[in-house]
């Protein structure tokens, strides 16, 4: 039943990318400003009055969520690819701020795995101290 995740997942990015086009014209730039954040804010709230509300089914929703999974790495390829050009014709400070985010990123990645391993480690059902 992944078709249900596909049809929500191009209904979300159609109405982000319509919302991104208004904003870009109401404030006179030529471009999407923000569709596809508002798509993935959009598929986001979708999938979760779908599932407070049990609309579907359990086949129904694992479609939703593996979509819901791989929207975010695909729409965030398919932007990134977009500026590329615009960034290195930019000259060095695009170059250098682009390198200096990533590996902050890099940096972060123990600190976010000690954030999930706490929690994991820690069992709610353990009376002992």
């Amino acid at each position: 039943m992944k078709i249900y995740g596909v049809a929500i997942l191009a209904a979300c990015f159609l109405a982000g990318q319509l919302i991104g086009a208004v904003l870009g014209f109401w404030m006179d730039i030529p471009g999407n400003m923000g569709g596809v954040a508002f798509a993935m804010f959009f598929l986001i709230m979708l999938n979760e009055q779908i599932r407070k509300q049990g609309y579907f089914q359990a086949e129904t929703e694992n479609g939703i969520m593996f979509w819901n999974a791989m929207y975010i790495p695909i729409v965030v390829a398919m932007s990134a690819t977009q500026n590329v050009k615009a960034a290195l014709s930019g000259g060095w400070v695009a170059i250098v701020v682009g390198v200096l985010a990533t590996g902050f990123c890099l940096l972060l990645v123990p600190l976010v795995s000690k954030i999930g391993a706490s929690k994991e480690l820690t069992d709610p059902t353990d009376t002992t101290v």
